[in-house]
């Protein structure tokens, strides 16, 4: 078995555990990043490149309420960036409405008596709120009136998780159309545009321009990665993590990992930060944790999804990055033109390339059907949805990831907080960043924040800064009210707190 000693070992090389490498690697810190992936960095913002044309996982817009993150950004990555007008719609009913909802053009589209019935459902939903919405489809709701929520949120909503909003935290609603109501829309479209320096009082759901890696976000995590081994960093791709043992003698962290031929591999480091799923990573520690932390770990849940992407004749069908389908007539929930997002995802102009996003469940029938049947799929539904013709395209793929969301259930908070008590107490030197490594839906500027903020606890020798404050109140990442401070700054005021389980509601 081949051994190695470095000061810290990193799992996972996406976002979170890149920045956290790249960090360190800077100040001279001996890191490895272990990556199951054998081709891709990345993580959930990789690239794959299919016969030259370029599919994300998902899209990546390149924005950011942190100024820290947005130089690091600049400084990986900045001559491969471009700046991109956001885009994105939503199809219903055989229509196509813009997302932000521009509410003239909604109510025009849906017709007069439908509309009427919408401007109601909103008046009403305004005068009598529902206090302290606790699910998804309260919180909505209370921004939109009910008849808006059941057209434009619930059916897009529940392809996406596979259970019904009621069953979702409002939690989700808040981090991620946090700022955005009915008014707020009305109001962006109806006041002329203002530049502000303040980047606190921007809606992220309503900025009209990001930006994005020429080859897709891919693309920036791939420079990371070369600028992290030209500073001796280590990056060990095709390596899947099978145990995590905290050695009590040495005070260090033992890491086994499994190549791809079989071989096991003994990483020993000081520091292990760690952005594989937090169920994954509980089951792996040894000594165990405790009962209640091991059934709160099985207890929590993810989605998986896929990706088609399909290879078409260009017909300049529509200009949006993203669509949303609201029709459940067909399975896709999203549908990404790439080449809005950047001109240089297609090799060839007189072709385009979409990815049809379809949620699904690990071994449930979309997930394990064969790609050929999944491409059919697809092809059938690009048509159906008035984005191509079934004939124009040429060629598909197949991409799977598996855990892209952790589920925000009722229950998840308890999960999570038994997890963390039983890890302060039980796993020093071990740090939670990133997606799934503390079960938050975030994007990949969030994951960054709590990366560069570990960095700085390993640097500093102790545990100083609370990386869950980062997103203590599920409103960081919309509201930004931490994100125009630096990481500096926001370090220190953010001391460590231990956590305490919270009740099931």
């Amino acid at each position: 078995m081949t051994r190695k000693l470095f000061k810290t070992v990193i799992v996972g090389a996406g976002p979170a555990g890149l920045t956290a490498a790249y960090q360190l690697a800077k100040e001279g810190v001996p890191v490895v990043v272990l990556e199951n992936d054998p081709d891709y960095v990345g993580g959930i913002s990789r690239t794959v490149n299919y016969k030259g044309f370029r599919f994300d996982i998902g899209g990546h817009r390149f924005f950011s309420k942190s100024r820290d993150v947005e130089d690091l950004w600049t400084e990986i990555a900045g001559d491969l960036m471009l700046e991109r007008p956001r885009s994105s719609s939503i199809y219903y009913r055989g229509q196509f409405f813009a997302y932000p909802l521009k509410p003239f053009e909604a109510l025009s589209k849906l017709g007069f008596f439908e509309s009427i019935l919408c401007v109601l459902s909103f008046v009403k939903a305004r005068l009598r709120p529902t206090p302290n919405p606790k699910s998804f489809e309260d919180w909505v709701v209370n921004q939109f009136g009910e008849r808006l929520f059941r057209i434009f949120f619930k059916t897009y909503t529940e392809k996406v998780w596979g259970m019904s909003c009621q069953e979702i935290s409002a939690d989700w609603a808040a981090q991620r159309i946090k700022g955005l109501s009915l008014a707020s829309a009305i109001k962006h479209a109806l006041l002329p545009k203002r530049k502000t320096r303040n980047r606190k009082d921007i809606v992220k759901t309503l900025i009209d321009t990001f930006r994005y890696p020429r080859q897709g976000p891919g693309m920036m995590w791939e420079a990371c990665a070369g600028k992290i081994r030209q500073m001796g960093g280590e990056i060990n791709l095709g390596r899947s993590v099978v145990g995590c043992r905290f050695d009590s003698l040495s005070k260090s962290w033992i890491v086994t990992a499994r190549t791809a031929a079989g071989e096991e591999e003994e990483y020993r480091g000081e520091h292990l930060i760690s952005s594989m799923p937090m169920r994954q990573l509980v089951a792996q520690i040894q000594p165990p944790l405790p009962d209640a932390a091991v059934t709160a770990a099985q207890s929590l849940r993810y989605r998986d999804f896929l990706t088609v992407g399909l290879i078409l004749r260009e017909q300049e069908r529509v200009a949006d990055n993203w669509i949303y389908i609201h029709d459940p007539g067909v399975k896709v929930g999203r549908v990404q033109n790439y080449k809005s997002w950047s001109p240089e995802m297609v090799p060839d102009p007189s072709y385009c390339c979409y990815g049809l996003e379809y949620f699904c469940f690990e071994g449930d029938g979309l997930w394990s059907a064969p790609d050929s049947e999944l491409i059919a799929l697809a092809k059938k539904e690009i048509e159906h949805v008035n984005l191509g013709l079934e004939a124009d395209v040429l060629d598909g793929c197949v991409i799977r990831q598996p855990k892209a969301y952790p589920v925000y259930d009722d229950a998840y908070l308890q999960h999570v907080a038994t997890i963390r008590q039983a890890l302060e107490e039980h796993c020093p030197n071990l740090h939670l960043v990133g997606r799934n490594g503390m079960h938050k839906y975030n994007n990949q500027d969030h994951a960054m924040m709590t990366a560069m903020l570990t960095a700085k606890n390993i640097m500093a020798g102790g545990r100083k800064f609370d990386v869950w404050a980062v997103n203590q109140d599920a409103e960081y990442h919309e509201a930004g009210e931490a994100g125009e401070q630096t990481v500096s700054e926001f370090a220190a005021s953010s001391r460590l707190s231990v956590p305490t389980p919270v009740a099931e509601q």
